[in-house]
């Protein structure tokens, strides 16, 4: 009822206002329904407009970023992997932090260490500088101050010298100007001008000719006769002519008339030379004053000992021996033991022809024999017609040549004679009968032509003056026997040994070939004898130039590792040793004066080459070359030897020396620069020299390896426009052509008696080239190297071979790997046969068999080898010379040459052979007085 009366009273309002409320919520319902989507949606639309496109957030995305959002967990993963890289890359860096700053710390230490190095340094040099000053000091105190001798100039005043007693007792010390030559001089030599002279239209044409060449060549000839210490004057040989000679007396004014004769021609040399064996002396009544006279003919009454010379006579005036004619000097035995031709009519007395001659015994009984050739003829008639052994012997000639009276006479004609002579052993001169004629132009034209062929000289007649007897010992080559002991004669000669002919035989050519054989030789000896007699020293040789070349320094050279395998062992100093030169002390002077014999006498030997020789090659400070080795340097005490370790000491006479590379190359850059590389560190290297074989200069981009030492390149025959365009950064020597004997040069850039000569290709390692140095030093007269070679006989074909294979046995060391001293270069250079050299050239071989060849004819002595090595690997090295079949084929050639230059086979075999067994064992300090080298 309530229900009921509650709608009623409404009136049916409540209904209506539901169905409004009804539709309102419809409508706001769909309003939210579909309008405020489109709203947002524009909205939104909106904002990412304005935001850009890089921005947008709710507009269209492209479809890739679509597809990595389905690998976000991909994406995460690579997230974290960043991330634990980044974390480690920081770790490492804090780590690398810290080392940097212990680097630093270390290098603030070193720093300060380098500080007081240098403070100590500066102290040390101040202590050096303040010793050095108190021995300058203490040696002024004690030496006293010496000054050159003051030269006397013709244009001062004469000194006046007091005029001997007679001519006859003209002496050096009486008639000689000894002011004009101060030991300092360089004995300057005045040659008169044969046309200035009235008498030189007379002379010999040959002789002129030969002697104006040779004036052309000495090395002490000056234009400048204000500084002359010596004048020389050619008066003959004379020629024959029609029209008069001068007279004495017009000879003799015209002497006077010279320009620089100063009245008594001291310091002049009347220069006399023979071509024919009666050759006049027309000098025999001309007074000559104070001038010295040389020539091959001397009276007793003319001849004034000590201070004239008898010179040898000038058998090849233009021409040059033939070396290769000259018979070898062995075998030592020839067909004949003695020969002599010769004619003397003069001589022979009457009873020779009507009865046999006395015995010596009975004409001894009596009174002595008035002339002893009467005898000399019986008694060797006697030898020979007892058939004991072959002689030949002939006292008339058919065409006897003319002679000085009571002197023999030659036979027939120089070929004919020099053929007997090649069947001789021994060879007789018999001198004059008349004891006034102490030397005769034919007595030396036949010493000449039997020391020529090598026939042993046999002087009958001890008053005989032999050719520069003062300064030759003539009973080293010849044997001089007195005419009354002809009878001995034939026992002595069977009595000699074949070792004691040979040794004279190989003197007798020694002595032909440098005294002897060339006008030149003449010459030179002529000025030696005097320069010697008033000891004046000899000009040194000159050495080869050779310019350090600037070049490109590469990186510092490291260690070959084929090298670096040493061990612990210490080799020597490296870095602590700075080069330095061997030591030079001047013994020019005192060798010229005191060892006149030794020097002039004997076939060179070793460090010891006749310093008064024609050549005169006394070295540059003769006592660089000659002093070590051979008891001439002096030695200080308590230096080294077993009171130092081994390993730190060089040990010898000469505990401080160094040796220089010489390294022969052509046309293998890259080859050298590996050698070059592997010589860093190598102790005691004092130098480098390279000996650049090649017309082509090296490559411009070429980068030499920088060992801390020095390297002087030489370079050959480049043509002018490679010097234009060179000469403004390299310093180039230039030759006359490339040879293989310009490793042999005796360049002024080697500073050290040792030479270590190596091929390019050669591999050594440090310790087998410390090991042959020191070799070297015990045997410094020998060649000292790795590679054996030796010399066999081949009977089929009756010649000599050389050989290559392995053996116990050796004659050679190849210098492609030797030590060797640098005296040898300048006997290799300069006075070894020019022939050899040629051959060399000729070949492009041979070169170290010839150097074996000169060291063995020298010091009769073999090379030494070496270690176990025979020969050398180069991996990667172009193929060399000795790879062709031709090589050997032309070192056989070589020997036999060589062996007829040399007249014998101066190779001698050695089965000798040096090895290290305690060279890099360490010894303690109380054990190293055992032996080294085992």
């Amino acid at each position: 009822m309530l229900r009921n009366s509650g709608g009623v009273g409404v009136g049916g309002q409540p209904w209506v206002l539901r169905r409004v409320r009804l539709t309102w919520l419809s409508f706001m319902l769909f309003f939210i329904l579909v309008f405020f989507p489109l709203i947002a949606h524009y909205y939104l639309t909106t904002i990412d407009e304005a935001g850009g496109p890089d921005k947008r957030i709710f507009g269209p995305r492209p479809g890739g970023e679509l597809c990595e959002a389905k690998h976000v967990q991909d994406l995460c993963r690579i997230r974290e992997s960043v991330s634990e890289e980044l974390l480690q890359l920081e770790a490492k860096r804090q780590e690398l932090n810290g080392e940097i700053a212990r680097l630093n710390l270390r290098i603030e230490a070193c720093k300060r260490s380098i500080d007081s190095a240098k403070q100590d340094l500066l102290q040390l040099k101040n202590v050096i500088s303040q010793t050095e000053h108190s021995y300058k000091e203490l040696m002024a105190q004690n030496q006293p101050k010496l000054s050159l001798p003051v030269r006397l100039l013709p244009d001062k005043e004469d000194p006046g010298l007091p005029p001997p007693k007679s001519s006859r007792s003209c002496r050096l010390h009486s008639c000689f100007d000894y002011a004009r030559c101060p030991l300092t001089s360089g004995f300057p030599v005045y040659v008169y001008d044969t046309g200035s002279y009235s008498w030189g239209d007379y002379l010999d044409p040959l002789v002129k000719q030969a002697f104006a060449a040779s004036v052309k060549s000495n090395i002490y000839v000056t234009d400048n006769p204000s500084i002359a210490c010596l004048y020389l004057v050619l008066v003959g040989e004379l020629q024959e002519s029609p029209s008069p000679q001068p007279s004495p007396a017009e000879l003799e004014k015209q002497l006077k008339a010279l320009p620089y004769w100063r009245s008594d021609g001291h310091n002049h040399v009347l220069v006399h030379l023979s071509r024919k064996s009666m050759t006049q002396n027309f000098l025999y009544n001309v007074s000559a004053g104070r001038a010295a006279v040389a020539q091959s003919t001397f009276l007793e009454q003319q001849y004034r000992e000590g201070f004239d010379l008898v010179v040898s006579p000038l058998v090849h005036a233009l021409s040059e021996p033939n070396f290769l004619e000259v018979p070898p000097q062995v075998p030592v035995k020839r067909k004949y033991l003695f020969t002599f031709q010769g004619e003397r009519v003069e001589s022979l007395r009457s009873s020779l022809q009507e009865a046999p001659p006395q015995s010596f015994e009975e004409e001894m009984e009596g009174d002595p024999p008035a002339d002893y050739d009467d005898r000399i003829i019986g008694t060797l008639k006697a030898v020979q017609d007892s058939h004991l052994d072959q002689v030949l012997v002939e006292f008339t000639c058919k065409n006897p040549r003319s002679s000085l009276p009571t002197e023999w006479a030659l036979c027939g004609e120089r070929e004919d004679r020099l053929e007997v002579l090649k069947a001789s052993t021994f060879a007789l001169v018999i001198a004059a009968g008349d004891g006034q004629l102490v030397a005769s132009a034919g007595c030396g034209m036949r010493l000449f032509e039997a020391l020529e062929v090598g026939a042993i000289p046999v002087v009958l007649g001890d008053h005989s003056r032999l050719p520069y007897h003062q300064f030759i010992r003539w009973s080293e080559a010849a044997i001089i026997v007195p005419k009354p002991r002809v009878t001995e004669l034939h026992f002595l000669l069977r009595s000699l040994s074949d070792n004691d002919m040979l040794a004279m035989r190989r003197q007798g050519r020694f002595l032909w070939e440098t005294y002897f054989s060339t006008s030149e030789n003449v010459l030179n000896t002529i000025l030696a004898s005097i320069r010697t007699s008033i000891q004046v020293p000899a000009a040194p040789i000159n050495e080869e130039p050779a310019h350090e070349i600037p070049h490109k320094a590469g990186k510092l050279a490291g260690t070959d590792a084929n090298l670096a395998d040493n061990g612990d062992l210490d080799l020597g100093p490296v870095e602590t040793e700075p080069p330095y030169a061997s030591p030079r002390y001047l013994r020019n002077f005192t060798y010229t004066a005191s060892d006149i014999y030794r020097a002039w006498n004997r076939a060179p030997g070793p460090f010891h080459l006749f310093p008064h020789t024609p050549l005169d090659p006394v070295l540059p400070s003769e006592a660089k070359f000659l002093g070590s080795g051979t008891g001439f340097r002096p030695i200080g005490g308590g230096t080294g030897g077993s009171g130092k370790e081994f390993q730190a000491a060089l040990g010898g006479n000469v505990p401080r020396e160094q040796f220089t590379v010489v390294m022969l190359t052509y046309e293998r850059e890259e080859v050298l620069m590996n050698s070059l590389e592997r010589l860093n560190g190598l102790p005691y290297l004092n130098k480098v020299v390279v000996v650049w074989n090649s017309p082509k200069p090296p490559s411009d981009d070429l980068l030499w390896p920088d060992i801390g030492l020095p390297i002087v390149s030489v370079f050959f025959e480049w043509s002018f426009q490679a010097i234009v365009c060179l000469i403004s950064c390299l310093q180039v020597v230039r030759t006359e052509k490339n040879s293989l004997n310009n490793r042999f040069l005796p360049w002024d850039a080697v500073e050290t008696e040792a030479i270590l000569s190596i091929d390019d290709d050669a591999h050594l390692r440090h310790d087998e080239i410390m090991f042959g140095f020191r070799v070297w030093r015990e045997a410094r007269d020998r060649i000292v190297g790795f590679p054996g070679r030796y010399h066999a006989w081949d009977v089929n074909h009756q010649s000599w071979l050389y050989n290559s294979n392995y053996s116990c046995e050796l004659s050679m060391v190849l210098t492609g790997a030797a030590f060797f001293h640098k005296y040898y270069a300048y006997l290799y250079s300069y006075v070894m046969p020019q022939a050899i050299r040629d051959m060399v050239d000729e070949y492009i071989n041979c070169e170290d068999i010839a150097m074996n060849f000169l060291v063995s004819h020298i010091t009769r002595k073999p090379p030494i080898k070496v270690t176990s090595r025979w020969t050398f690997r180069c991996p990667g090295c172009p193929q060399a010379l000795s790879h062709d079949d031709s090589h050997f084929h032309e070192r056989h050639k070589c020997i036999n040459f060589f062996v007829k230059v040399y007249g014998y086979m101066p190779l001698l075999y050695t089965q000798f052979r040096v090895d290290s067994v305690l060279f890099k064992t360490r010894l303690p300090h109380d054990k190293t007085k055992c032996f080294k080298f085992i």
